[in-house]
């Protein structure tokens, strides 16, 4: 779930709305929707793209913690 909830943070800390991300996306506002609500969880080029979109890191966005 934490990966739903970054994606959600991620977007609104840049103002987006989840229309506005999907496109970004080439998808569906339903698209996000699901990838926050944790109905399904983005593939992993669109966990790079999400990354790049958010300018943070891969571990950033899933939420691992390196220790």
């Amino acid at each position: 779930m934490k990966i739903a909830e970054n994606i959600k943070f991620y977007r609104n800390s840049l103002g987006l709305t989840q229309e506005k991300l999907a496109k970004l996306l080439n998808g569906k506002k339903s698209l996000v929707s699901n990838y926050e609500n944790g109905y399904s969880t983005p593939d992993i080029y669109t966990l790079i793209k999400l990354a790049d979109i958010f300018e943070i890191t891969l571990d950033e966005l899933v939420g691992r913690k390196i220790v």
